[in-house]
């Protein structure tokens, strides 16, 4: 997988690649593969995580609403993203209520970490007001684990 990402970014300079791919990803990939210096490569990955946090927390309703409206694959692709992100925090949200997104964003497992959290945080329709700063705190949380694993692990 390291090969088609670095693919992928190429061309890209090394910040902004590190910025644009997910979380778990990028900040091994910036270290081992772009020699970035790791409190670059975290800082840069943890904007870009929340960057597109801040975009599915206010733009996937709209987005989601206009593209379910026209296009019938969107339609069955968002019911199936809201009942499976349901299904798969709903047990979360019961018991910690908001801090479960904070929880979501601190998981430093791929495919259910910070963007599963901006996503509940939609779903579950916790206020940006509220849901942000967790999700912020919990990405923080989530790429110093993935920092220190990378810098001790290897």
């Amino acid at each position: 997988m390291e090969d088609i990402v670095i693919n992928w970014f190429v061309d890209f300079p090394k910040n902004w690649a590190t910025f644009l791919i997910e979380l778990r990803a990028s900040i091994p990939l910036a270290i081992k593969v772009y020699h970035l210096n790791p409190f670059l490569a975290w800082l840069y990955s943890i904007f870009g995580t929340y960057f597109a946090m801040i975009l599915i927390v206010f733009l996937l309703d709209p987005i989601s609403k206009s593209l379910s409206q026209h296009i019938k694959f969107f339609d069955v692709f968002f019911k199936w993203l809201f009942r499976h992100t349901k299904k798969k925090t709903n047990k979360k949200i019961k018991k910690y209520g908001p801090w479960a997104i904070f929880i979501l964003a601190a998981t430093p497992v791929p495919l259910f970490g910070g963007l599963t959290g901006a996503v509940a945080a939609f779903v579950f329709d916790f206020p940006a007001k509220k849901s942000l700063p967790l999700l912020l705190g919990g990405t923080v949380v989530s790429g110093t684990i993935i920092l220190w694993l990378t810098i001790f692990l290897n």
